[in-house]
């Protein structure tokens, strides 16, 4: 059984201001990726869930003829729209998986960052189900860190990020139904997986964003222990920065699933 996690449409509101400068990238090249074998064309709508500040409705924008992106934090669509600047064919909305509906209107390609997990996935596939084209998709975008030597630091930050957590229901626990599981149950049951690996350069107080920009260790859960983790994310990755440029690998990667019935 699938058991979604309880929603809190808040659970992101005091990361938001960390997450354009801390949250991985998707590459460009992955993005144009998909939209190819998706075949997506400039009539087409894509719908952005979740959307964050909004990386993948910037990203698909210039390809298509709109995009509606949702989230329920208004912290977060305040971010985006900043973001976007003078992007005219984004309408940013308050709202999630739960509002999804007719209203809405019909789309040829629904995009998640990193947002799937926190869904009733069940539930959200069945409403995309009614909003999808025919021959339509859904992707699902991730990112990783292959285990490559310029990754070392990874572990330093984590282990700093550990020692701060907060406790919250995890999404990854014993029970966890894989997505390729539930996408295999659901009418978008033909999978396939796209990645592009590429080597950047990242600053110090990125990577303090980014620990800021995780529910577990943004700033409302941490409460006056924000300024400790900060200073201690600080004293373990300055003196890497300092001895050259600090690197990481990453891979972005999506997960599409297409239309079978």
């Amino acid at each position: 059984m699938v058991r979604p996690l309880p929603f809190e449409p808040d659970r992101f509101r005091s990361a938001a201001a960390y997450y354009e400068q801390g949250r991985v990238a998707y590459a460009p090249a992955l993005i144009r990726r998909v939209a190819a074998v998706c075949g997506l064309r400039p009539h087409h709508r894509v719908l952005d869930l979740g959307c964050g500040t909004g990386p993948l409705a910037r990203g698909f924008a210039p390809l298509v003829a709109e995009v509606l992106a949702l989230d329920p934090a208004p912290e977060m669509l305040q971010a985006a729209r900043a973001a976007a600047g003078e992007a005219t064919n984004i309408r940013w909305d308050r709202g999630s998986s739960y509002d999804l509906g007719p209203a809405q209107g019909r789309f040829f390609l629904a995009v998640m960052g990193r947002s799937f997990h926190w869904m009733d996935r069940v539930d959200t596939l069945r409403r995309l189900d009614a909003m999808i084209e025919a021959g339509g998709a859904v992707a699902l975008f991730h990112d990783s860190h292959p285990a490559v030597p310029e990754n070392d630091w990874l572990e330093r930050w984590r282990a700093v990020r550990r020692r701060y957590e907060a406790a919250e229901q995890a999404h990854h626990g014993p029970d966890w139904v894989r997505h390729e599981a539930v996408l295999l149950d659901s009418p978008f049951a033909r999978l396939e997986c796209f990645g592009v690996i590429d080597r950047r350069s990242v600053a110090v107080e990125a990577l303090v964003a980014r620990a800021l920009s995780m529910s577990s260790t943004a700033p409302a859960r941490l409460g006056e222990r924000t300024q400790a983790m900060v200073a201690e994310l600080r004293a373990v990755l300055a003196p890497l920065q300092a001895a050259g440029e600090l690197i990481e690998v990453v891979k972005t990667s999506a997960l599409v699933a297409w239309r079978v019935r």
